[in-house]
């Protein structure tokens, strides 16, 4: 299974984006999606997870201004807003137990930037 991000791009401090990750097969059953990000100069942090149960968790730094979703692992998507100049990141998704017909993984995308300026 992989996974394709996208919806990156370039935005003014206060704007918005959404991003995306599509699967490349049919998911039967999955644990948990994930958004991370990772800043020039830092390590790749945990942003949000849903899980296939549809509970939710957030880093604090992005709670009530992003929401991640899923349409049932088929696309997982992030919806940021206010954003800040402290949210530019490459960020990545990541599936945990990500099973199609035939095999199960754990598998990140390919990550896609997020630039914010004030």
């Amino acid at each position: 299974v992989q996974l394709q991000a996208s919806g990156g791009g370039s935005v003014q401090a206060g704007g918005s984006l959404r991003l995306s990750c599509t699967t490349s097969r049919r998911i039967v059953r999955w644990d948990t999606m994930s958004w991370y990000r990772q800043a020039p100069g830092n390590q790749r942090e945990l942003v949000a997870r849903i899980t296939s149960a549809g509970n939710t968790n957030y880093v604090d730094a992005v709670r009530g201004r992003f929401t991640i979703s899923t349409d049932n692992a088929k696309t997982l998507y992030l919806q940021m807003t206010s954003l800040k100049r402290e949210d530019t990141a490459v960020y990545y998704c990541f599936g945990l137990g990500l099973c199609s017909v035939s095999v199960c993984s754990n598998t990140w995308g390919q990550g896609t930037l997020v630039t914010v300026s004030s």
